[in-house]
């Protein structure tokens, strides 16, 4: 079935439910209601239920990046797919890929769902990061960035209150809560494809990879933030399981916590991105995940009570918002043409440590868990390092700080 097509910044005469930057608004909504559903499950359900170890919860993290390290095959497939299309089925394939979930209570099982469920998430977000640069207009971007991570944390605080209220109030199961989770995201990808029209960016994005030098500063940041964010992801959450014997809804409520939080952070985030630029953000930000992961090895130094874990790991999380400043920052540097194909590379790059991480460090993890967060406190050290490369007023030729030490200087003409 055919759909009109729609240049996205003309399309201003439709309702403003039905513009672009709504449907990105509901789709990143979409998205991160069935991953956090997901999410807030899996640790109890491989726990209790799968009887996962540290180092099988590794094992099934590293599955689950394996379609982000692949993701610069979206480059391929948006030759015969538009990238909105992609991102439709993809939400779809996610919703799916959870439902299901609950019916392979084994170490294979979960593998396989969680491959393909991340599949659909990272093709998603693979082309996702895609369609904002193109649709979005410079000058607002930071600020509809911010409103989209904020829709979401809307998504994500949907999943976890709906877990938390139907595991303690209601006695509902693991296989409920993942059929109705999942079935709700394959509605919601339903809608996204019935209500909206096909949008075009106005420059027609290049369907080959491209791996440009100037961009090599922005392909470490996104290097070193994969890298830093499996230990976020994959153990901060276990360690409340694994270490405070957390039930569903006690990690849920924790979750709702969280993303309250984000859904306020994240628009805030956007105004500063704006107003004082992408290089005091990222500065900011690795500053503050130093402190929290130097805590984070406290918590079993000191065996410090479960109430400084949890906050430790909304204050980490609030942190990690503010990373969507390397989206901008990459947007005021690239030919319009790169950015399709720049995000498929961007989420290859961010993915490679990724697939090594979370196995290698659950190894770790059983002897010395203190050791991960000390690790990360080192990344973040690195990024930090590479935050105060980024220019104060980053463009085309102006990539880095170094830019203007490399750039060749004008010759002077005759009579000047």
């Amino acid at each position: 079935m055919s759909r009109p097509s729609i240049i996205s910044d003309e399309a201003s005469h439709l309702p403003r439910w039905r513009r672009p930057e709504t449907l990105l608004i509901v789709m990143s909504a979409s998205v991160w209601f069935g991953l956090s559903l997901w999410m807030v499950l899996i640790n109890n359900f491989a726990h209790e239920v799968a009887n996962f170890d540290g180092s099988d919860i590794g094992d099934l993290q590293s599955v689950r990046e394996i379609p982000g390290f692949l993701a610069f095959l979206v480059v391929f497939v948006i030759r015969w797919v538009r990238e909105q299309t992609l991102a439709i089925v993809s939400i779809a394939l996610l919703g799916a890929a959870t439902a299901v979930t609950s019916e392979f209570p084994s170490f294979w099982g979960l593998l396989i769902t969680t491959y393909v469920g991340s599949m659909g998430f990272h093709y998603f977000e693979t082309v996702n990061q895609s369609l904002q640069l193109q649709w979005l207009d410079k000058k607002v971007a930071p600020r509809m960035l911010g409103k989209i991570v904020a829709a979401g944390s809307v998504g994500s605080l949907l999943a976890y209150g709906g877990v938390a209220l139907g595991a303690q109030f209601f006695g509902l199961g693991f296989q409920f809560l993942y059929w109705a989770g999942g079935g709700l995201t394959v509605l919601a990808a339903i809608w996204c494809w019935l209500a909206y029209p096909h949008f075009e960016g106005r420059v027609p994005q290049r369907k080959t990879m491209v791996l440009r030098t100037r961009y090599w500063l922005y392909y470490a940041l996104v290097f070193m933030g994969g890298a830093r964010r499996q230990i976020f992801m994959v153990f901060a959450a276990f360690m409340m399981v694994e270490k405070y014997g957390m039930k569903i809804h006690d990690l849920a409520w924790l979750f709702v916590i969280n993303y309250v939080a984000n859904m306020i952070f994240a628009p805030i985030v956007g105004r500063l991105i704006q107003g004082f630029g992408e290089r005091l953000t990222l500065i900011v930000e690795y500053l503050g995940l130093i402190g929290v992961f130097a805590l984070y090895t406290g918590v079993y130094i000191f065996d410090w009570p479960w109430q400084v874990a949890a906050a430790l790991y909304v204050v980490d999380h609030l942190f990690f918002a503010m990373a969507f400043a390397q989206k901008t920052y990459f947007q005021k540097i690239a030919d319009p043409a790169d950015q399709a194909p720049t995000a498929a590379v961007a989420f290859t790059i961010n993915h490679i440590a990724a697939v090594v991480l979370p196995t290698t460090l659950g190894i770790l993890w059983v002897a010395a868990p203190q050791a991960v967060f000390g690790l990360a406190v080192g990344m973040a050290f690195v990024s930090l390092g590479l935050a105060f490369l980024v220019p104060r007023h980053p463009e085309e030729g102006n990539e880095t700080v170094l830019s203007a030490r490399t750039r060749p200087v004008p010759q002077a003409q005759p009579g000047e």
